[in-house]
């Protein structure tokens, strides 16, 4: 009877292990194998158009006449603008706040900067023989030391005097 519970107890342990409470959605290092139907649009019903000669010129990986737009469609049925999802540049009121923010110098190649880092350390971090073994998800333990402690950083505010009105009044 004590053998059937030593061997009983690590079988469960283990199986326990490997349920992990992290979510599947973040996982850099790979995909969860299935179809996304999320990417999937049906496409508009076909109309012949009134004048054959005024149809736009086709661009290889461009958008068609029945193609949907879902952005598009959404704002419309509430009320807003379409037109104004496809505005380029930097809206009038926002100037002032990008100069604001930008005051120092914005490097050109900033994305492609950060892309290349982050691909470094995590190449540098490698991945675990769990996520090895099982696909498991390496998120949060690659990027744990920039985790910020909301409770920590609302104590460190308060105590330098900094008000938090919107912040709840117990922390962590």
């Amino acid at each position: 009877m004590r053998a059937r519970f030593a061997l009983i107890f690590p079988v469960l342990f283990l199986l326990g292990a490997c349920a992990g409470t992290e979510p599947r959605l973040v996982n850099p290092g790979g995909s969860a194998g299935g179809p996304d139907e999320f990417s999937i649009l049906p496409g508009k019903p076909l109309q012949a158009p009134e004048d054959y000669t005024a149809l736009p010129e086709p661009t290889p990986g461009g958008t068609n006449l029945a193609d949907r737009n879902p952005d598009a469609e959404a704002v419309a049925a509430l009320g807003g603008r379409p037109s104004l999802l496809a505005r380029s540049g930097i809206p009038a009121a926002d100037r002032a706040l990008l100069a604001h923010v930008s005051r120092y110098g914005v490097p050109a190649d900033l994305r492609e900067t950060l892309a290349r880092e982050d691909a470094a350390l995590r190449r540098g971090l490698g991945r675990g023989l769990f996520a090895r073994w099982f696909g498991g998800n390496r998120y949060f333990a690659i990027y744990r030391r920039w985790v910020l402690d909301p409770f920590a950083e609302l104590a460190r505010l308060r105590a330098a005097g900094v008000r938090t009105p919107s912040a709840p009044a117990g922390g962590g």
